[in-house]
């Protein structure tokens, strides 16, 4: 079997490795392994730590189970990191310093067009992550067009997704929707002339959202913030790359709610609610790209770091 290149450039790299304060002796998860570039990075920096890198690609664990083989503190496993909790427990793992989640499609996975992630090259319209379960097309070919509407509209935020769910209706009456540029092309004529002269291409809201819905992205997301915080120990660090605002919105909620005190309304004279800050922000507007790594990446442009830190909780009194 041939070795697979599953090459992906991590985006704000470094500041995500510097952001998990990484100890030699600490244990740590990367939720979303991909190639192994994160994971390597941890590993690197470890002496008798260990790392659990997690995917669900199967390709992506071929490559990480290559790259990362020399490493003694390296634990592989596949699955989705929203099932990190039972993931870890069958590693006898029941506590980390921290946990890194890379969210989103990696360069390999965008650049190999039998994925059918991409309106760029026509392939099979699969778009599962996992390689596993219904299919992009099974969506496009099953779903009512009321149905296909509300996933453009919600997750691809689409103001003609009305407009473009019909016109995938009407396609599939006289074929079925097979191909990635098939689809693109109905997208295409669907939309009104002013979208199609705008940058970009017409379908790249519609392909998002089908791909959020293919793979559950937003609900394996909630999970799996909820699982990430919950294994980390008191001063342990959690690092979330997002990009796309869907992501991050949902991001920023979670670490604001978590590192919110007392909710007791203003007038009250003293707090009755006893509620204490479960962790802090590292850096309050998150971080985004420079100019010289959006130079280098333009797929970077819509990346934010998050982090936040497990609070110390104080013994009671």
């Amino acid at each position: 079997m041939e070795p697979v290149h599953f090459v992906h450039k991590p985006v704000l790299f470094q500041e995500t490795i510097d952001s998990l304060a990484i100890r030699p002796e600490g244990t740590y998860i990367d939720g979303t392994a991909g190639g192994g570039g994160h994971s390597e990075a941890i590993l690197q920096r470890l002496t008798t730590g260990r790392l659990l890198s997690i995917d669900q690609d199967p390709d992506a664990i071929a490559a990480c189970t290559e790259r990362l083989s020399r490493y003694p503190g390296s634990v592989i496993r596949r699955g989705n990191f929203s099932q990190m909790g039972e993931i870890a427990a069958g590693c006898g793992i029941r506590e980390v310093d921290g946990v890194l989640l890379d969210i989103g499609v990696s360069s390999y996975q965008l650049d190999t067009p039998e994925r059918g992630f991409s309106y760029h090259a026509d392939a099979p319209l699969d778009m599962r992550m996992s390689q596993e379960g219904p299919t992009a097309a099974d969506l496009v070919n099953t779903l009512s067009w009321q149905k296909l509407a509300e996933i453009i509209s919600r997750y691809g935020e689409d103001k003609n997704a009305v407009r473009i769910a019909k016109a995938i209706a009407a396609a599939r009456e006289t074929e079925p929707i097979r191909t990635t540029l098939q689809l693109a092309d109905i997208v295409r004529q669907a939309v009104p002339a002013a979208v199609r002269r705008e940058p970009g291409h017409p379908a790249r809201k519609t392909f998002q959202a089908l791909r959020i819905a293919t793979n559950g992205e937003l609900d394996r997301l909630s999970e799996g913030l909820d699982a990430a915080f919950s294994l980390l120990r008191p001063g342990g660090r959690l690092a979330v790359i997002t990009f796309h605002s869907l992501e991050d919105r949902m991001v920023k909620k979670r670490m604001n709610d978590w590192c919110t005190g007392c909710i007791c309304p203003p007038d009250f004279p003293v707090c009755v609610c006893g509620r204490k800050p479960q962790a802090e922000l590292l850096y309050k507007k998150g971080l985004a790209p420079s100019e010289k790594e959006l130079a280098e990446n333009p797929r970077a442009r819509s990346a934010r770091l998050r982090v936040c830190t497990k609070a110390v909780q104080e013994p009671a009194e």
